[in-house]
Parts: C-alpha cells; sequence; structure tokens
C-alpha cells in the first residue's frame, strides 16, 4: 500500500491490481486443468519408470509446460507433452544418479520411498514393479507406456522419442524379460 501526503498527513492509497493479461489467465487456467487430470497419473508413470522421487519430477515436468504454454501449438496435446516430459526427465535422473553413485565411496543407501509413492503401490504389485525395475530403462518405458498407459505404438515412439521399429523391439524385449523374471520368482 502506498502512503501519499495530502494537507500534511499520510492518507493510504492502495495500489492499483496489475491488469490481467488474458493469456496469462488462459496459459494458468490451462496448466491447472491438466495438473487436476493429470497428477496423479503422471505420478504413478514416474514411479513405475523408477524415479526415485516421482514428485519432484512431476512438479518439474508441471513446471516445464507451464513455461511452454505459450509455444504449444496445441492444448489438447499438452497431456502427451507431459508425458514424454515424465518420461524425459525420468530418464536423466537415472542418468544422473548412476553416474554419481559411480563417483561416491560409501556404498549408496537404500532409497526410501515416499508415502505417497508407497500408498500408491498394492503390495500385489510390489513383486511386479520390482521385477520391472530389473528391466534396461527403454524396455520398462516401452512397457509402461504400452501396457499400463495403454498407448499406441505411434504415441510411445513419440513419447521416448525412437521410432516405432524400436517400440516393437523394446516391447518385445522387455515383455520377454518381465515373464521370464516372474517365472523365476514363482
Amino acid at each position: 500500500m502506498r502512503q501519499h501526503l495530502r494537507h500534511g498527513t499520510a492518507v493510504p492509497v492502495p495500489l492499483a491490481p496489475a491488469a490481467a493479461d488474458p493469456a496469462e489467465l488462459e496459459r494458468e487456467a490451462g496448466v491447472a486443468r491438466l495438473f487436476e487430470l493429470h497428477y496423479a497419473s503422471m505420478l504413478r508413470l514416474a514411479v513405475l519408470l523408477g524415479a526415485d522421487d516421482p514428485e519432484n519430477v512431476v512438479a518439474e515436468a508441471y513446471y516445464q509446460i507451464y513455461r511452454k504454454w505459450r509455444r504449444l501449438r496445441d492444448t489438447e496435446a499438452a497431456e502427451a507433452y507431459l508425458r514424454s516430459t515424465v518420461c524425459n526427465l525420468t530418464r536423466m535422473r537415472i542418468r544422473h544418479l548412476q553416474v554419481a553413485r559411480k563417483h561416491v565411496e560409501a556404498p549408496p543407501t537404500e532409497l526410501v520411498a515416499s508415502a505417497e509413492s508407497t500408498a500408491l503401490l498394492h503390495d500385489d504389485q510390489r513383486v511386479l514393479i520390482d521385477a520391472l525395475q530389473q528391466l534396461p530403462a527403454r524396455q520398462r518405458e516401452a512397457l509402461v507406456l504400452r501396457h499400463w498407459l495403454g498407448l499406441k505404438e505411434g504415441e510411445i515412439a513419440s513419447a521416448m522419442g525412437i521410432s516405432c521399429g524400436s517400440v516393437k523391439t523394446h516391447t518385445a524385449r522387455g515383455l520377454a524379460a518381465l515373464t521370464q523374471a516372474m517365472e523365476a520368482r514363482r
């Protein structure tokens, strides 16, 4: 609040509210709507892809889409962009941790999943999740996007930044390895 001097006394004058930019209001509403509709599924996606900090990965993905909202050609494609961003951020985070762990002298401590991540997983899913975590990253991503999200090969290829043929290869190899791992645990 500003002070204005009138006849020697300070009179409070409220600051004028900033003019609302319609494009800014649209961006905020769009990202809020996207958050409301897809936060839980994006969090599950990050968990299934093996992120050690899925909440931060998803928060970063929403921040990136917020920054780039005006450049999106089709706001209806925002969910696909968000999904792709979660995949990329998770992959980069896992890669970063692998490099960091190579340079640490002490053995890494066991990661403790957050309460929110743990609540998302049921006991009957833990064996599957453990087996899924043993797969190479690309195979895990292809399987999660195909069988959990139900995406088509073209959508998976777009999200992962690879060709449709590579999607088929990663999916087939991942499914074979997952089946073998699950049978070995019985």
